[in-house]
């Protein structure tokens, strides 16, 4: 299985802006999707985005307008943009790769919003 390695979390104010990137050792375009999760202190893992291989994109509706997914399959990497950052946002973020044969998640990267 090839396991994401999420990167680029760290502490932001509010209003400021961090990148994500989601990083595999082998080529991308096999995933039917990436996903990117969160999840913050004492509460449960929300979905946050969706890129599939055709490059169709969704969100959360508590991120959509502030947060992008992208991605570059020859860097075998997938990126949250996140702009607009509210103390909300704080969660440690995780990528998730689904394909046909299985599903894999990585370790996260922290994202802490405050001033």
């Amino acid at each position: 299985q090839v396991k994401p390695v999420e990167s680029g979390g760290g502490l932001v104010q509010p209003g400021g802006s961090l990148r994500l990137s989601c990083t595999a050792s082998e080529s991308i375009v096999s995933f039917n999707a990436i996903d990117w999760y969160r999840q913050a202190p004492g509460k449960q893992r929300d979905w946050v985005a969706i890129i599939t291989s055709a490059g169709g994109t969704n969100y959360a509706d508590s991120v959509k307008g502030r947060f992008t997914i992208s991605r570059d399959n020859a860097q075998n990497t997938v990126y949250l943009q996140m702009n607009s950052l509210k103390p909300e946002d704080t969660a440690v973020y995780y990528c998730r790769f689904r394909s046909r044969l299985y599903t894999s998640w990585g370790q996260g990267t922290q994202v802490t919003v405050s001033s």
